[in-house]
């Protein structure tokens, strides 16, 4: 019997084992010891998920990783030196795309804010009433979502000590995503002043922001290919350096390691680097306007 065939019936045998004793016997636990597991998982695994979170929270770190993969192929350390100054560009990049998904779920709130604070009112509550209960049902949606709140403290106790709400309101509308909450205070302010009706005006804005909000997605939806196809025209220079060394070119020898090489290089990375902001910031003024 071959080492092949010794290993299929071992495999074999713990796959009985772990049918006949459902997990839990004593040579179950015991090879959980031996491997490393913790509930099922691999010592292995959770530490690669862990890592794998992290590089995706920080995926600047990978800037001047690659920097340092074309520095060990090229042999020279101008590709680490620049993958380590751009490293707070891909920082800076990071910090837009995590500020813009907190504007959407602020957005998002605002909405859900107005439409429970319509159904509140038209259930027969005063508007001081609704607004607090309101806000704290939103808030604790948002809490086991993980998500940004509208409103605040602030809006909580003008409702409930009577003060100026609509005031409140336009304050924390100044939040980025929040201005919806402008439009919250004008229907407060015209119910209260005016008596009218606050829950038809709140449904009226519920509908307008979720309009708005779905142009805003579409819009999105449209210039994600522009946007796609700009990152990768960007990134046909990098696959065309990896495949002339894997055919045995050595282009990173010549850019490098060659006075004309590297002018070509430099020259090379400021159009490309010029050419990716102008199209990503033609697609950002599409979608601003």
């Amino acid at each position: 019997m071959g080492p092949e065939c010794a290993a299929l019936v071992c495999a074999g045998a713990v796959a009985v084992a772990w049918v006949a004793g459902g997990g839990r016997g004593r040579e179950v636990r015991r090879a959980r010891e031996l491997l490393g597991t913790r509930g099922g998982v691999p010592w292995a695994v959770r530490t690669w998920r862990l890592v794998r979170g992290r590089w995706r929270e920080r995926w600047e770190w990978w800037v001047p990783a690659v920097g340092a993969v074309f520095a060990v192929l090229g042999a020279s350390v101008v590709p680490l030196v620049i993958g380590v100054a751009g490293m707070p560009l891909a920082a800076r990049a990071r910090q837009g795309r995590e500020e813009r998904r907190v504007r959407e779920r602020r957005a998002d709130a605002v909405i859900s804010l107005c439409a429970v604070l319509a159904g509140e009112v038209r259930a027969g509550r005063q508007p001081g009433e609704a607004l607090i209960a309101a806000v704290r049902e939103e808030r604790e949606a948002r809490t086991g979502g993980g998500g940004s709140g509208a409103g605040g403290g602030a809006v909580v106790a003008a409702a409930r000590f009577g003060g100026d709400v609509p005031g409140a309101l336009r304050e924390a509308a100044r939040e980025p995503g929040a201005e919806g909450l402008s439009g919250l205070a004008a229907c407060w302010r015209v119910a209260v002043d005016r008596g009218a009706g606050l829950a038809a005006g709140l449904e009226r804005l519920a509908d307008a922001l979720r309009a708005e909000r779905d142009q805003r997605a579409d819009l999105r939806a449209q210039l994600a290919g522009s946007r796609s196809t700009a990152v990768m025209l960007a990134g046909l220079p990098v696959l065309g350096l990896l495949l002339g060394s894997v055919l045995g070119a050595r282009p990173l020898r010549v850019l490098l390691h060659t006075g004309a090489g590297f002018g070509c290089l430099l020259v090379g990375g400021v159009l490309e680097g010029a050419g990716l902001w102008w199209a990503l910031r033609i697609v950002r003024g599409a979608e601003e306007r």
